[in-house]
């Protein structure tokens, strides 16, 4: 599983923090810091940060020949 972040939608509103703390981090001044290649088990957490985004910038993408 890879997660995309589109940092040109993204305005910053640190949603998916509170949903996948440890997969999303706003530092500074709404700069994203985010872990593209969570492990599995984040599943859960990540899926609720796609849907917590207000302007829809995160989605998830399921690795070439891995078999979610």
């Amino acid at each position: 599983m890879r997660v995309v972040v589109d940092l040109n939608r993204c305005q910053g509103y640190a949603q998916c923090c509170f949903a996948a703390p440890g997969v999303f981090d706003v530092r500074g001044h709404e700069i994203l810091f985010y872990d593209p290649a969570p492990p599995r088990a984040r599943r859960g957490e990540i899926e609720r940060a796609v849907h917590a985004c207000p302007v829809r910038a995160i989605r998830m993408q399921a690795e070439p020949g891995v078999t979610q």
